[in-house]
């Protein structure tokens, strides 16, 4: 089992928003994101998507986007982003996903030897600390992220590998500690992914979190390609 992630999708079937606006390299990119992931992904492989997924603002509308992503190669490991204003409580969410799409929200999921935690994160202090509800937010989302570290220690088996998800950066330059910060750190997961962020390279994004690897992995950064992270049958 090999696993992938890629974050920043931005479907947008039944709600129209040219991506564009980034850039000419999105024109075209669900195209893009399909084609590559046919090319890379077996159907026992995992992918991990860590928001920002569809532009729609109904579950129903949603679902739409959603539904040819399931039928693509592979698990699919959901993350809640800043612009998925359609998901739902994770309850209602679980009961509409179509068959092979899971959910982390407040918990954890196991998925061969892998578990698969995070939170959506927020804006995190630079070269200013953050203040009002911005600061209150983050506290908020690293008391979140921490109940899902705590479900994926208990469904950890030996052997088994943590991957934590962010949607936003777990960090802003200069990277001072922040409380997602010291949760990752007591947490020590194999890896972090991380997206949100638009037309930056990812070797010149975050790379480390207290020396765990971080990957940003938002799709135009890929160029469209989901990134390999982990081949488990290469464990020792």
């Amino acid at each position: 089992m090999r696993v992938f992630a890629i974050a920043d999708l931005h479907l947008a079937t039944v709600t129209p928003k040219p991506m564009t606006v980034f850039g000419p390299q999105w024109a075209g990119h669900p195209q893009a994101i399909f084609d590559h992931w046919r090319e890379l992904v077996r159907p026992e492989d995992v992918v991990l998507l860590p928001g920002d997924l569809s532009w729609a603002m109904r579950l129903q509308d949603a679902l739409v986007d959603l539904e040819p992503v399931a039928a693509l190669p592979g698990t699919k490991v959901l993350l809640r982003g800043n612009h998925d204003y359609w998901w739902p409580t994770v309850s209602r969410l679980r009961a509409a996903l179509p068959p092979g799409m899971l959910a982390v929200q407040n918990d954890a999921v196991r998925v061969g030897n892998v578990v698969v935690c995070g939170s959506r994160g927020w804006l995190t202090p630079g070269h200013e600390p953050l203040s009002g509800d911005d600061a209150r937010l983050l506290n908020r989302e690293a008391e979140r992220l921490n109940l899902s570290v705590q479900a994926a220690r208990k469904l950890r088996q030996p052997g088994d590998h943590l991957l934590l998800m962010l949607h936003y950066p777990p960090a802003t330059p200069p990277y001072p500690r922040n409380p997602l910060t010291q949760v990752i750190e007591d947490a020590r997961p194999d890896l972090v992914v991380y997206g949100h962020l638009h037309g930056v390279s990812p070797e010149r994004a975050m790379r480390h979190v207290s020396g765990i690897p971080a990957h940003l992995v938002a799709a135009d950064g890929l160029k469209f390609r989901p990134k390999l992270l982990l081949d488990t049958a290469l464990d020792p």
